[in-house]
């Protein structure tokens, strides 16, 4: 079995407490941050976690402006698991260039197969390997040549 990292952690939770805010439709208070993170504290980089929650909800707007471009229908008609695993993902894109795009679109789409329904990671998969080609697109295209030659 697979050892889960304690980034793939912060993002599980990251997704849980965005997915929270947004069926809920408040912001994440305190309380329900610090629930999360206890859940979760021994396995996952609480640093991480924060700055994703944080990032995320601080940058609605701009994410959702972003996702534009790749959704087919307007985001409060998608799942709200699959709609937090997107906002979170194009988040790293953005902001954590340190993260290689196929990690962040591997775990978007293992979060979207976790929590998300039956083809929501098709979905998943399909809307960030858009946003990738914009986002990152020098990354983007290398990861493409690569996958081509093998």
């Amino acid at each position: 079995m697979a050892r889960v990292l304690p980034r793939s952690h912060s993002r599980a939770a990251a997704v849980q407490a965005l997915y929270q805010a947004l069926v809920n439709d408040h912001e994440l208070e305190k309380a329900e941050l610090d629930f999360v993170t206890a859940e979760n504290s021994d396995k996952m980089d609480t640093k991480y976690f924060n700055g994703l929650v944080e990032g995320v909800s601080k940058e609605l707007d701009t994410l959702d402006a972003e996702l534009a471009y790749a959704v087919d229908r307007d985001l409060s008609e998608i799942d709200p698991v699959e709609s937090s695993v997107l906002r979170l993902a194009v988040f790293e894109f953005i902001h954590r260039p340190e993260v290689p795009y196929r990690v962040v679109l591997n775990e978007a789409v293992e979060l979207a197969k976790a929590f998300g329904g039956e083809k929501g990671h098709k979905y998943v998969n399909g809307v960030l390997d858009k946003m990738g080609s914009k986002l990152r697109a020098a990354e983007y295209k290398v990861s493409k040549e690569r996958r081509k030659k093998s």
